[in-house]
């Protein structure tokens, strides 16, 4: 079995390259490869979809790592990730929120729990405006029957 290395890909100086692509793989749910010989290889739908979000992101401008599940980062790197400063992911680590590993000095966090984590907090989010919704639906049945003294 070969390593997988992460890697970052840059867009390309005209984005305008990625346009056509962008046009032909939304306009369909499935691809494949062709071979220089001119064999062809159907694309899983996994690797279809993955393939359409590169494209979409470098179409507008931003860089694509890919890396493994199991890929281990620092906490820069994950704080990065998430879209957090550094501080503020120690104080997650800390508090428990994310697991994470201290082999030495320095703590590590895996790709793959930062990934759970932020799936559990898009969940949760969900469900509290889905009962925010709900609450307000409410409140609004009761207004309706209300009846003036005057």
């Amino acid at each position: 079995m070969t390593a997988v290395v992460e890697h970052t890909v840059l867009p390309p100086r005209q984005e305008s390259e990625l346009v056509g692509l962008l046009e032909v793989l939304e306009s369909t749910d499935q691809g494949a490869l062709v071979a220089p010989d001119g064999t062809q290889v159907s694309l899983p739908g996994e690797v279809y979809e993955v393939l359409q979000d590169v494209v979409r992101a470098m179409v507008r401008g931003q860089a694509i790592t890919v890396a493994p599940h199991h890929t281990v980062m620092t906490t820069q790197a994950a704080a990065d990730f998430l879209g957090v400063s550094r501080p503020t992911l120690v104080r997650m680590l800390e508090e428990g929120q994310i697991p994470y590993t201290q082999p030495s000095r320095h703590r590590r966090v895996l790709l793959a729990d930062l990934v759970e984590y932020q799936e559990r907090t898009r969940r949760d989010r969900r469900e509290l405006l889905d009962e925010m919704t709900r609450e307000s639906a409410g409140d609004a049945n009761l207004g309706s029957g209300f009846v003036s003294t005057r």
